[in-house]
């Protein structure tokens, strides 16, 4: 008799419904993420792909339905964000650096807030962030104003990584870079997932970063996950909006791929 090994979800929607303004945003969604994977959640604008983002991290309020992160309840347990500070890190679309700090100072910015370290312990750890993110031992006393758009989101990507987190949030990582700086970032985020065995849960309208990247998609839309699978799955599904971003004319280099 062979056992079934359950599988380990890095983060669970049960039924989760969102209102924004008086107006219902999701209607119940319902999505399960494994350990280990990159999930590119994708959607039209407007679908709700970042307020389902702001509701998961507890920026928002959730109407209804649960949410588990590695199988911590996050609504019904009344557990705080705080207290998972250590499990999760979140890389918002503009960087979301702090301007008066300089790399260094943002990449330690959590562990000041977080853990109770000394400063050249901090320091030391976040030199090693700022490397496995990209970065040059000199770009660690620029200010954000002295940075490029791809070293922003370099620097947003080593204070994500700060303290080590297990799930990550990424929110258009790739947006506003030029190819060659995406496709590095891209070429980064994989081994960084492979080295730290990231969880890593990616908003994108990317679609080379989608083929470069993800393990698995999944697609919001109608105020719900219409589903979630793999690429060579999704190409076959029978829906407008994912005709029209799979299939398209931009999408061509998928097929010529032959995915």
């Amino acid at each position: 008799m062979t056992i079934k090994k359950k599988q380990k979800y890095a983060l669970e929607l049960e039924g989760v419904k969102t209102r924004l303004n008086g107006v219902n945003i999701h209607t119940g969604v319902d999505m399960s993420m494994h350990e280990g994977e990159i999930l590119a959640v994708v959607g039209a604008s407007g679908a709700g792909k970042s307020v389902l983002l702001r509701a998961i991290l507890g920026l928002i309020p959730v109407q209804d339905g649960d949410i588990r992160i590695f199988n911590q309840s996050i609504i019904k347990d009344d557990k705080t964000y705080g207290d998972m500070a250590d499990q999760i890190g979140v890389l918002f679309q503009n960087g979301a650096l702090f301007s008066s700090l300089s790399v260094l100072e943002n990449i330690m910015y959590p562990m000041r807030k977080h853990l109770n370290l000394k400063t050249k312990t901090m320091q030391e750890i976040a030199m090693l962030r700022l490397e496995m993110a990209g970065l040059q031992a000199d770009d660690a006393k620029k200010f954000p104003t002295q940075l490029s758009g791809g070293m922003v989101k370099r620097a947003a990507l080593a204070r994500a990584l700060a303290l080590d987190p297990k799930l990550v949030f990424l929110d258009e990582p790739t947006s506003g870079l030029d190819p060659i700086s995406a496709g590095a970032f891209d070429d980064s985020l994989r081994e960084l997932q492979a080295t730290m065995g990231l969880s890593v849960y990616m908003i994108t309208h990317d679609l080379e970063s989608i083929v470069a990247t993800a393990d698995r998609i999944a697609i919001l839309a109608d105020g719900k996950m219409l589903y979630t699978g793999k690429l060579k799955d999704v190409l076959q599904l029978d829906h407008p909006w994912i005709k029209d971003y799979f299939h398209g004319q931009r999408a061509q280099f998928i097929s010529d791929r032959g995915i």
